[in-house]
């Protein structure tokens, strides 16, 4: 998606990352959320994106957006090979419909196409992502205990994977 596709699609990107905060996801946000906070999230994503620092993936349905992951480069000069998976979301609507495993390898295409190879993420531990990871080819790292506080205001652990491209 484009910077500018992305601008004019901050109305439902923020109405799918509500939606996702409130089913749960621990996805670096606390109940309550509004929808102008949302909008703001991703209003100040934009800058990434257009300077080409990040990029935004979505999945549609019809006209609506089900579900997005962004990747992040590495900006240091040591690591050229490496970027960050963030923010995977899929709405509690278009769930178990394999859009999760179609972004993540979409993802993995988009990162190949860069020349990163190395690819990082974290999630909430025992979030109903951990398992995925996994069956997209990520090697746990680890776990950071009490690392952010989740959804609902809980310190929850944080879980750290990483997968080769090579």
């Amino acid at each position: 998606m484009t910077p500018e596709d992305a601008e004019t699609l901050v109305p439902q990107l923020g109405a799918l990352l509500t939606a996702c905060v409130e089913d749960g996801a621990g996805i670096g946000f606390v109940l309550p959320m509004s929808q102008e906070e949302a909008e703001a999230f991703w209003q100040s994503r934009l800058p990434s994106l257009e300077a080409g620092e990040a990029f935004l993936m979505i999945a549609r349905d019809g006209v609506d957006i089900a579900g997005v992951v962004m990747l992040a480069l590495a900006p240091q000069d040591n690591g050229r090979h490496r970027a960050e998976v963030a923010k995977l979301m899929v709405h509690p609507n278009h769930r178990r419909k394999g859009l999760a495993r179609k972004l993540m390898a979409a993802i993995d295409g988009l990162a190949l196409s860069l020349d990163r190879w190395l690819l990082v993420l974290d999630t909430v531990t025992g979030d109903r992502a951990e398992t995925l990871y996994p069956t997209c080819g990520y090697e746990k790292v680890g776990i950071i205990p009490d690392y952010a506080y989740g959804s609902h205001g809980t310190l929850d652990a944080t879980t750290v994977f990483y997968k080769d491209l090579r």
